[in-house]
């Protein structure tokens, strides 16, 4: 299907400046034309238009088109003055001259800048340099490794002529055509390695052939920023918030795999540079940045270890699925995207069966400044304790295996809701779904510090109450030096009573094992049912709902009065109290209750 096409021709006066400009940062494709009978219109190409659409920071590809070709004088041939030009301003696509009186190539002017429009350059290469990007490198060097079959860092002549027909353009290589590419990119007969295969591509860009690298990119699933299309992806997106997504054991079996590949000194960790080489085939590392780069342990000189690899693997399945999946395929998984994920039961659902499946539980940590939070984190990692308080800008993850008593490990991952930004996330009414318990910290000599933790569980235990996604929440009370505060250890008790959840834990500052405090979490994390907190509003609220489901018999006048005093009148109009004594069946004493 021909694609439409809107030219825009362009003159340059000083008064029109600005609308050209604007009209240029609109286009696909810009053609840049000149008068063969006129060598000095091709000089205005890179003294003026060239350097200003740089200026401009146009990103659009460039044709330049020499006109009037029926009048160029022999000795005005200017294809020689081109070569140079094109090298020193890279963005420039395609060099072609045509004849508009004698229609001579007139078509082929928009048939190039169509496809400098469809087949860009810019993505691929390098302007100034005319060398491939690394992002294309590296797509290339995945699409190389899926067809080299034996692993033998070369394309024999069966890899290549696979390549060739099944995969990209559809037409069987002669032995000559075999010779032929062998011969372009000098290689020994053993294959083409990777090196050559990126060349014969630098070579596509240098026959003005970048549609040939296009057809193979996007035969991978690769769209204009070179990562794969969601389409090329079969993630399942059908997911309730409260569900949880989980490695399978064959995505599992496929990691460890790739760990033992990588490993190449065999010493059981991943350097940087072996985690390098590993997501080579992917645009980028996946965990150079936060949440990722900081959330599991590492060896002094950065090297990661098994578990880590793996754990870092789940926190990313759990955070973003779609990003773990699209990083297993860059990776060299060839099974079905799907058959790597595991879509957990709805928390709402093992609420009601008092159990759940899950192996990988997301723990919020929240707590007011200076309550332990970070010494927090660094136990579960088996980091040193930092010597320095230093305050959490953003939102930090941290992720391990918690090793149980009988030999079961679950894997438990924090997240620490900073306090000054605990408000921000509980606007969102879903913030609470991926949550499988919550932990309040607080320093127990510090009444203050008791008091943000308290609000901080009133805040959320709300939350949980109106949208249906409350988990079991916990109290730890971290200990320093310091004795504790006698007013909010009795408080604290207080409160847990009231609210209905398990007494607050208390973690020794000193004690760097505090294994038994994660196995806790763990264990409430395991039993989704119990210590989720209730609010005073929550307990009215559900009276109410109790006594509309299920009407009694008339009850007595104490029993009519409690309803009163019991808070029903300060959740309920007029109108509803009134509906709510007639569905009781207390019409007779409406006029004695509204008394009351």
């Amino acid at each position: 299907m021909p694609a439409a096409r809107k030219s825009i021709r362009v003159v340059c006066r000083l008064e029109r400046r600005g609308k050209v400009a604007e009209q240029l940062k609109r286009a696909d494709v810009v053609v840049l034309t000149y008068a063969c009978d006129r060598p000095s219109t091709l000089s205005r190409l890179s003294s003026f238009w060239l350097p200003e659409l740089r200026r401009l920071g146009i990103e659009a590809p460039v044709i330049v088109v020499g006109c009037k070709l029926d009048l160029r004088k022999e000795e005005f041939n200017l294809t020689d003055e081109i070569v140079p030009l094109m090298q020193q301003f890279g963005e420039t696509e395609a060099f072609i001259e045509c004849s508009a009186a004698h229609f001579r190539q007139i078509q082929e002017v928009f048939n190039y800048a169509q496809k400098a429009t469809l087949h860009p350059s810019a993505p691929l290469f390098h302007r100034e340099t005319q060398v491939l990007r690394p992002r294309c490198k590296r797509a290339l060097k995945r699409i190389f490794i899926l067809f080299d079959h034996d692993k033998d860092g070369a394309l024999n002549d069966e890899e290549l002529t696979n390549f060739q027909q099944v995969t990209c353009f559809g037409y069987p290589l002669r032995l000559a055509d075999v010779v032929s590419i062998k011969s372009l990119v000098q290689e020994k007969l053993l294959g083409i390695t990777i090196e050559g295969f990126l060349f014969l591509h630098v070579l596509f860009k240098g026959k003005g052939q970048v549609d040939n690298t296009w057809t193979v990119l996007r035969k991978f699933g690769y769209n204009e920023e070179l990562k794969l299309r969601d389409d090329y992806l079969s993630v399942p997106n059908k997911k309730s918030p409260d569900q949880s997504v989980e490695l399978t054991s064959e995505a599992i079996k496929f990691l460890k795999g790739i760990f033992s590949i990588f490993d190449d000194d065999k010493d059981g960790f991943l350097s940087d540079g072996e985690l390098e080489d590993l997501f080579s085939t992917a645009p980028e590392s996946p965990w150079d940045e936060a949440p990722y780069k900081d959330a599991v342990l590492r060896t002094p000189s950065g090297g990661l270890s098994l578990s880590g690899f793996l754990l870092e693997w789940s926190l990313m399945t759990s955070l973003d699925p779609a990003q773990s999946v699209v990083n297993l395929i860059y990776v060299g998984y060839k099974f079905n995207a799907a058959s790597a994920l595991h879509i957990t039961t709805r928390r709402s659902i093992d609420k009601k069966k008092q159990q759940t499946d899950r192996n990988v539980f997301q723990c919020y940590v929240f707590g007011p400044k200076k309550a332990g939070k970070s010494v927090f984190f660094t136990s579960l990692l088996g980091r040193p304790f930092p010597e320095n308080y230093i305050p959490t800008a953003d939102k930090q993850y941290a992720v391990n295996i918690v090793n149980r008593r009988g030999g079961n490990k679950k894997t438990l991952i924090l997240r620490e809701i900073p306090e000054d930004g605990a408000k921000r996330l509980l606007y969102n009414k879903e913030c609470l779904a991926a949550c499988d318990v919550a932990v309040f910290m607080y320093n127990s000599s510090n009444e203050s510090s008791f008091k943000g933790a308290t609000e901080l569980l009133s805040l959320v235990a709300r939350l949980g109450e109106e949208t249906g996604y409350g988990m079991p929440c916990l109290l730890i009370a971290s200990e320093d030096y310091r004795d504790s505060n006698a007013k909010v250890k009795n408080d604290s008790a207080k409160i847990c009573l009231n609210m209905g959840i398990d007494a607050p834990i208390h973690m020794s500052m000193k004690d760097r094992d505090k294994n038994d405090v994660f196995s806790r979490i763990i264990n409430a994390a395991e039993r989704p049912h119990l210590s989720i907190p209730d609010t005073d509003i929550g307990r009215r609220q559900k009276q109410y709902r109790q006594l509309v489901t299920h009407p009694a018999t008339p009850p007595s006048w104490s029993c009519c009065y409690f309803c009163w005093a019991g808070g029903i009148s300060s959740l309920c109009s007029k109108n509803e109290q009134l509906r709510l004594v007639l569905a009781l069946g207390l019409g007779k004493y409406l006029c004695a209750f509204w008394e009351s």
